[in-house]
């Protein structure tokens, strides 16, 4: 075996790692896609379609009434889709059609600064995927025999929430606080509601707790501004990296995820669910082992290994909190 042939072997496996990363719209990925489907895919990042997901199961969980039917599991599947694939999809679509001077700079090998989908193109895109996911939150209200249609509602309310959070003149992400709770509460609180809806009556104290949860999820969302730093910093993005500095915005990020979960967990505590508050206070401990080996050690390097090894442990936790809210009946 010559020296060469390693080499290339790494190189093959480099370009087909980087080629995965484009497929799922991570940081790091390839360029020169030209399957249209695969750059329509990588629009709506499917690595970001996981905690919508995950969210559908906690709600569910908390409703107290989900049972193992063949008829529920597939009203569950057809909710993971509308909150994944069509409400994630369109809201990273949306984000990305408002963002492409900044990906330009960040990440041009995305794919409108790259120029491999048209803008027309990325329009139809969003409009579909708007449409498709009202409709089928409609259908789910039909499914269920809701007398108000709740879930198109918060599909409405959702879809909202994603146009202002990318679109001037509010444009929240240009406010690092503001853009990364409502990013945060999008990817806990709105999933969850709509979960608990399908299954329950969505009530008042599962609106306040998840959106106190939520501010977790603004945590997690700050990890993602350490990528973009540069170019927010150039177009005047007030992203907590940018207004704190690296280190201290690493400390607000693993503070928020931290703080927020223990605190839902004393919630726990105070409705005599304690043994799922203690399993919840137990995935903390892991969370902060990882914040420290990677995190705050080197946040602009260490983002997606710190993601990839102490979010588990997160969505363990929002499971645990709907599986209790679930058992007290809330």
């Amino acid at each position: 075996m010559t020296n060469q042939e390693p080499k290339q072997e790494q190189k093959e496996t480099e370009n087909s790692t980087a080629k995965t990363r484009q497929l799922l719209g991570m940081k790091g990925a390839a360029s020169g896609e030209t399957n249209i489907w695969k750059i329509r895919l990588q629009l709506m990042k499917p690595i970001t379609w996981i905690p919508l997901i995950w969210g559908v199961v906690c709600g569910a969980a908390s409703s107290g009434n989900y049972s193992w039917s063949l008829e529920n599991v597939l009203i569950s599947a057809a909710c993971m889709l509308l909150a994944g694939p069509l409400m994630a999809g369109y809201t990273q679509t949306l984000n990305d059609f408002y963002d492409r001077e900044i990906d330009a700079i960040n990440e041009p090998y995305r794919p409108i600064p790259s120029g491999a989908i048209s803008i027309p193109q990325v329009v139809t895109q969003i409009v579909f995927l708007l449409l498709a996911g009202v409709g089928l939150s409609y259908i789910l209200d039909l499914s269920v025999g809701h007398d108000f249609p709740i879930i198109t509602v918060l599909c409405f309310f959702g879809a909202f929430i994603a146009y202002i959070y990318s679109a001037p003149p509010l444009k929240l992400k240009q406010n690092g606080w503001l853009g990364n709770y409502a990013l945060g509460s999008s990817y806990i609180a709105l999933p969850w509601w709509t979960g608990h809806a399908l299954f329950g009556e969505l009530n008042l104290t599962i609106v306040i707790l998840t959106l106190f949860y939520s501010f977790a999820g603004l945590g997690i969302a700050v990890v993602n501004d350490f990528k973009s730093v540069e170019g927010d910093e150039k177009l005047g993005l007030k992203s907590l990296p940018v207004m704190f500095g690296i280190g201290t915005a690493a400390w607000i990020c693993v503070l928020m995820i931290d703080i927020f979960q223990a605190g839902v967990a004393v919630y726990l505590i105070s409705i005599q669910e304690n043994l799922y508050a203690v399993i919840l206070l137990l995935m903390v401990i892991p969370q902060i082992t990882f914040q420290d080996m990677y995190f705050l050690r080197n946040p602009l390097e260490n983002d997606v290994k710190y993601q990839a090894s102490a979010q588990p442990f997160l969505v363990l936790g929002m499971l645990i909190t709907g599986l209790a809210l679930g058992h007290a009946g809330v």
